[in-house]
């Protein structure tokens, strides 16, 4: 297992090189204005790789290299772009190639190039698209952002439950509107309402007299096309799906969500939980300074307000610090341990919110365990720091003070950690971004509290 690990690190360190050694020399060629040279560059590179030698490209460069590849120009590459360089490419690209790039790529795709073009620009691209494209592309406009319908691809294949096998192998020989890849047929009724569906392989195996009725599997799973994509993800993680019909508030079927384009939700959802628990906001590396100063600075003035109360708490105990200064020197470990603990709870209760296996049926079980958790934690770390200030001071009374204050501060940290993010989720808020302040500054300053406060009881 691990000599198979090696092997693919070493395969992505080459990969890594070979874009980077890519970029550089796509560089100097646009810089040289060698138009062959830059497409003897580009021809045997796949359409994810290109991306990302895009995304490496100064700015002023990758329109530069989108014209001089002309019709050479992979429009699957569109797909693979990080969002911000796709919106800024969007923009500055002429319409004409936009029109052309969004007849080429899946309906989903060609939404995602589009969608924050102004108005006027989207209209003079959607008058450039053959009348069925234009129809399925404005179909997906028709539903919001990080929707079902958004997501969904609108080509897709539909036969009636009366058909014989023959007649669909027949009618997908012959047709020329079909997607260029699909492992399902689905069987819908005149009012076009999903009835099942057929696989490939199932329906190559079977005579060609049989009728789709009788080998259709009737046991589906569509989702609306105004549900959340998150939710569409649940649904196909829950049930192992390849792919879902999409439909309509009438149970019409308008479209199919495939297992690649939920693939790309999940690691978006799971990258938005990462940055939004660390306090920063929807954003990437290619991203201007200004954009992500305004994603940041928001949370960490809020942390500012919060570090000036946990401030106000110290300075309700100056005198105490001043007459002791040993306290000055364990306080830290104190708030730290307590954020620790408190950010673990919260990492795992976020995640459970974000995924439905939290909710009231086992939230009190789980705020159980998660309060006997802080407690022994806190009987443990107690008992290494009291030791550690007993052998450091020489005073056994701090030990004492300081191991209390552990036990408290953890125990705190455990029930913060679970509560918060419950009672924002409550709210029908996103515990993400908030939770991470607000458990802060509880455990902040509880710990001061109770250190500081047990100390000048005991000790002064």
């Amino acid at each position: 297992m691990e000599s198979r690990t090696d092997e693919a690190v070493d395969k992505e360190k080459e990969r890594l090189e070979a874009v980077s050694g890519l970029v550089h020399a796509l560089s100097d060629t646009l810089e040289a204005g060698n138009t062959e040279g830059i497409r003897q560059l580009t021809a045997d590179v796949r359409a994810p790789d290109l991306a990302e030698a895009i995304e490496l490209l100064p700015q002023e460069q990758r329109v530069e290299l989108i014209q001089n590849l002309g019709e050479d120009f992979d429009f699957d590459v569109f797909s693979e772009l990080d969002e911000t360089v796709r919106d800024d490419l969007s923009e500055e690209l002429p319409n004409e190639l936009l029109a052309k790039a969004a007849t080429e790529l899946d309906s989903d795709d060609a939404a995602y190039l589009l969608e924050n073009l102004e108005e006027s620009d989207r209209q003079e691209i959607f008058e450039q698209i053959p009348y069925e494209e234009r129809a399925a592309l404005e179909r997906n406009f028709e539903y919001g952002d990080e929707t079902a319908g958004r997501l969904m691809q609108s080509d897709y294949v539909a036969v009636a439950p009366f058909w014989s096998v023959g007649r669909v192998i027949d009618y997908m020989r012959e047709s020329d509107e079909l997607p260029d890849t699909f492992s399902e047929i689905f069987v819908v009724d005149p009012a076009f309402k999903v009835l099942g569906e057929v696989q490939l392989s199932r329906l190559l195996r079977t005579k060609r007299h049989v009728s789709v009725a009788e080998i259709m599997n009737p046991d589906l799973h569509p989702v609306r096309a105004t549900e959340d994509q998150e939710e569409v993800a649940r649904q196909f993680r829950k049930y192992d799906l390849m792919t879902a019909p999409v439909v309509d508030e009438n149970d019409r079927l308008v479209g199919v969500v495939t297992v690649d384009d939920v693939v790309d939700v999940i690691q978006e959802e799971a990258e938005e939980d990462m940055l939004a628990l660390a306090g920063v906001g929807d954003e990437t590396l290619a991203d201007s300074v200004y954009w992500t100063v305004r994603s940041r600075a928001p949370w960490l003035i809020v942390n500012l307000g919060t570090a000036i109360l946990a401030s106000l708490v110290i300075q309700m105990f100056d005198a105490t610090i001043a007459q002791m200064v040993s306290l000055a020197v364990l306080m830290p470990i104190v708030a730290s341990m307590g954020g620790n603990a408190a950010t673990q709870t919260m990492t795992v209760t976020v995640r459970a919110l974000a995924l439905n296996k939290l909710s009231r049926v086992n939230a009190s079980k789980v705020i159980t365990r998660e309060t006997l958790v802080g407690i022994a934690n806190g009987l443990i770390l107690s008992g290494i720091t009291a030791a550690v200030a007993f052998f450091w001071f020489g005073s056994g009374p701090l030990a004492i003070v300081i191991a209390m204050a552990m036990i408290v501060n953890l125990l705190v940290a455990a029930v913060a950690g679970i509560l918060i993010p419950i009672a924002i989720d409550w709210f029908n808020l996103d515990p993400a971004p908030s939770s991470g302040v607000f458990v802060t500054t509880v455990t902040d300053v509880i710990g001061f509290f109770a250190f500081l406060g047990l100390a000048s009881i005991w000790l002064l």
